[in-house]
């Protein structure tokens, strides 16, 4: 458990001193795919840990569950004229021939993200018990500052629900769909006009003390 965690610190290190061009996605692709899965791969290879790359009826039915779970969410959040004017993270367009690469990019950096901060973090070092779940949440919101600040704000309750159910899962499979997918689902919804009114959803929203 000691080793994961100091792993999972230089690999956050690693991965902030990596710089990679802010609009060049096959660039991200690479440094979240040698830094997220390769090394922490290779540690769980030569440690005998478990990151949680499994299938099973009980991560399906979870999937499934949690994907149902946030989709509102990021239809409610695409109308948002911060997280509009965030997103798409790298250029694309609703022509399928240009989307759907870029989704399936997008998905590869969900999915090595997962492996790092639910599997390396998280299902990796679950002998500690269900507060494992609150390890990624910290390392996470370090390294997404820039990020809208709903969406910031946001991070560290989706990061422990995530977690949370990758553990009772003892897979990643449904924060890899789970983010994955929404990445894909948000993009393609604000490249669209808001399926929710922006009017409505930042006056329901006008309590909370940030920009929206």
């Amino acid at each position: 458990m000691r080793t994961s965690l100091l792993a999972g610190l230089f690999l956050a290190v690693f991965w902030s001193l990596w710089s990679v061009p802010s609009g060049d996605l096959d660039a991200r692709v690479v440094r979240d795919v040698v830094v997220f899965v390769c090394l922490p791969g290779a540690l769980a290879l030569a440690r005998g840990r478990d990151l949680g790359w499994r299938v099973d009826r009980r991560a399906l039915r979870n999937t499934a569950a949690l994907a149902l779970f946030v989709t509102p969410f990021y239809v409610v959040g695409a109308s948002l004229p911060t997280i509009r004017a965030y997103y798409p993270m790298w250029a694309t367009g609703t022509a399928l021939a240009v989307f759907l690469p870029h989704a399936a990019a997008q998905f590869v950096v969900a999915a090595a993200a997962e492996t790092y901060y639910r599997g390396l973090l998280c299902v990796g070092v679950r002998e500690i018990g269900i507060g494992s779940v609150f390890i990624s949440p910290v390392v996470y919101a370090a390294h997404h500052v820039h990020k809208p600040p709903i969406e910031l704000l946001l991070s560290a309750p989706t990061d422990v629900l995530f977690g949370a159910v990758d553990y009772k899962s003892e897979s990643i499979l449904p924060s890899v769909v789970a983010h994955g997918l929404g990445l894909a689902l948000l993009d393609w919804l604000v490249l669209h006009p808001p399926l929710v009114p922006t009017a409505a959803v930042v006056r329901a929203l006008s309590w909370l003390p940030i920009p929206l």
